[in-house]
């Protein structure tokens, strides 16, 4: 009668709260675990009291302000920064008009980013003494479709 739920694959993310596609909200938003967007968002989106969250932009959603969260993912259009604690993955369709800073990324090609990107808390070897320090590293990046 009732079947246990399938285990997520490993790194898999779940949504708790999900603004549909004919969804328009005005003004900011708070998240406590996670939040999927698929329709447009005008103002900036963050974690409640300091919870870590994930957020995602579906191929359809537009979000108009600055992220800020554990985890971004990102398929649709944001015009804003991102501030990420641990990850930033823009997909082949993802559009970003600003800055995004997080500790790692995954960025296919096709992706859109037209602002900076600083990469944050980065672990690297010091080659003279083998030992690992912080770095934060930033680069500017522009990309001109045809």
């Amino acid at each position: 009668m009732f079947k246990k739920k399938k285990p997520r694959p490993e790194g898999m993310e779940s949504f708790d709260t999900l603004v549909g596609k004919s969804s328009v909200i005005h003004g900011r938003m708070t998240v406590h675990d996670s939040l999927r967007i698929d329709g447009k968002v005008f103002g900036n989106l963050e974690p409640a009291d300091k919870y870590p969250c994930s957020i995602a932009v579906g191929p359809s959603g537009v979000v108009t302000g600055n992220i800020h969260c554990n985890k971004a993912y990102i398929a649709g259009k944001v015009i804003g920064n991102i501030f990420a604690k641990e990850l930033i993955v823009l997909s082949d369709c993802a559009v970003v008009h600003g800055d995004i800073s997080a500790e790692a990324f995954t960025i296919a090609s096709g992706a859109v980013i037209e602002g900076t990107m600083l990469q944050a808390n980065r672990k690297v070897r010091n080659p003279q003494s083998n030992q690992l320090r912080s770095t934060i590293s930033s680069s500017s990046v522009t990309s001109i479709q045809n």
